[in-house]
């Protein structure tokens, strides 16, 4: 299990937002290259980088950024926001994300899901983000009536093998993860997941680390690390069994 720091765009800048709220935002960085240099610098081993912008307005808006962040850094990205046709999926590789990550359009269009998974299978991603107990879309705008393990269900059954997973209930708030809700989702993925949410401390990702998931492979956080809350060697270490 790795951490994975996030860099959330909008407008240009490195942001966090608390809960999927565009109203409840907080500018960390004003240029998102440099929080990824910076990331790099501390040990991270992939970055998270979210266009907020593009998840909005249903295509992605900053692939210059991405371009700026992989050209210069020899560190993997996943890129997601936006991502709702073939063309944006080939432009955002193009640009340098090792993977992408998909939403809105992964659940609305099962043709353009199965040719993704098709063309990039092994590059692909589905964030399964959920809000008051079922799945949000739309750059958290909306929601649907679906249970998260339903859906995980039901994107599996198309060969979906990797998930990123989001409690945006408690997105931003430091307030640490639901244990019971990573159990649940655990259960039902098959194939492996990433969870974001809630991560305020080391003893968070401690218990997240003891939960022992085989099919957990990594922690996102964004905030935690900003507020300086623990460092990068300190999270590798501890999700490597250090106390």
């Amino acid at each position: 299990m790795i951490l994975l720091p996030a860099i959330d765009i909008r407008d240009g800048k490195a942001v966090r937002l608390e809960q999927g709220r565009f109203d409840r935002e907080r500018v960390y960085v004003d240029d998102p290259l440099e929080a990824a240099r910076s990331w790099a610098r501390a040990g991270a081993r992939f970055l998270h980088v979210i266009d907020l912008d593009g998840a909005r307005e249903g295509e992605p808006v900053n692939l210059s950024q991405l371009e700026r962040i992989t050209a210069e850094l020899d560190v993997p990205v996943q890129y997601g926001g936006g991502l709702r046709s073939q063309v944006a999926v080939r432009k955002a590789l193009a640009a340098g994300a090792d993977r992408v990550v998909l939403g809105t359009a992964a659940f609305a269009d099962t043709e353009f899901l199965d040719a993704v998974l098709e063309a990039w299978s092994a590059r692909v991603l589905v964030a399964i983000d959920v809000r008051g107990g079922h799945v949000a879309v739309s750059g958290w705008t909306k929601e649907m009536q679906m249970r998260p393990e339903d859906v995980v269900e039901r994107m599996q059954r198309r060969g979906v093998r990797r998930f990123v997973y989001t409690s945006v209930d408690r997105d931003g708030m430091l307030g640490g993860p639901d244990l019971d809700e990573v159990r649940r989702v655990a259960a039902t993925v098959r194939g492996r997941f990433i969870y974001s949410g809630g991560i305020g401390s080391l003893a968070d990702l401690k218990a997240l680390r003891d939960l022992r998931l085989v099919n957990l492979s990594g922690v996102i956080s964004g905030k935690a690390l900003y507020e300086q809350r623990f460092s990068i060697a300190e999270a590798h270490a501890t999700l490597a069994g250090g106390d």
